[in-house]
């Protein structure tokens, strides 16, 4: 609880039902917990009070969410800030754009507390227990990641990855939780590459499927790709 309580959340919503529902249940977690109304007032607060954590609604007066989040990742303060956007399930186009602006996860509405509450846990573990890395190797859960040697091992036991599958297993694996859209991940492992399409990043995930199992690799529809913490 200790490490909990020293970590800071700022939620973010025009609804203040929505708003004391969030605040009540992450402080009976032990998270300090602040609150704005839109996104004008979000971006002040943040800057005041150093948040750990964002949750922001999407469709909100003055300034919403999505304008928001894309301002604050212009600052230096909040390039590593974790950014949760709260989505009706009706509006995927809503996740891809704020994907888009650096949000790192999504919470659907209508807002389920205990979920809320585990999700939110989850995504702050990232930063207080990430996986382990040393001399250029990952180490989470069962599997060994070695950047250098190009090899990973499942268990003690090596798996052979073709090179663009071993790149796009450790992208994911070093930010574990993390959803990455096709454009970052077009991005980072075939850079400016005009002939890899949307369809090579699904035959290169199929195959590390196929490779390790269906546990590690997880599919955010019509965004992208995350990395599953264990």
């Amino acid at each position: 609880m200790s490490t909990i309580s020293r970590q800071k959340i700022l939620i973010v919503d025009d609804e203040p039902d929505i708003l004391e529902l969030i605040e009540y249940n992450l402080k009976k977690e032990g998270y300090q917990v602040y609150t704005a109304k839109n996104g004008q007032e979000a971006v002040a607060e943040a800057k005041k009070v150093q948040p750990d954590l964002i949750v922001l609604d999407i469709m909100m007066p003055k300034m919403d969410g999505i304008e928001a989040c894309r301002i604050m990742r212009t600052m230096p303060e909040f390039k590593t800030t974790f950014m949760v956007f709260l989505t009706a399930r009706s509006e995927e186009y809503s996740e891809i754009a704020g994907f888009n602006v650096g949000a790192d996860d999504y919470i659907a509405k209508p807002i389920k507390p205990r979920a809320l509450v585990s999700r939110i846990n989850a995504i702050l573990r990232r930063n207080s227990a990430p996986e382990e890395v040393i001399d250029n190797k990952l180490e989470i859960g069962d599997l060994v990641i070695d950047r250098e040697a190009y090899l990973v091992f499942q268990g003690g036991n090596k798996v052979v990855l073709a090179k663009k599958e071993f790149e796009l297993l450790y992208l994911l694996a070093s930010k574990p939780g993390k959803v990455y859209t096709r454009e970052v991940i077009l991005k980072n492992i075939w850079e400016d590459s005009v002939v890899v399409t949307n369809r090579t990043i699904d035959v290169h995930i199929r195959k590390i499927r196929e490779k390790l199992g269906e546990n590690y690799v997880s599919t955010v529809k019509g965004v992208g790709y995350k990395f599953e913490l264990s």
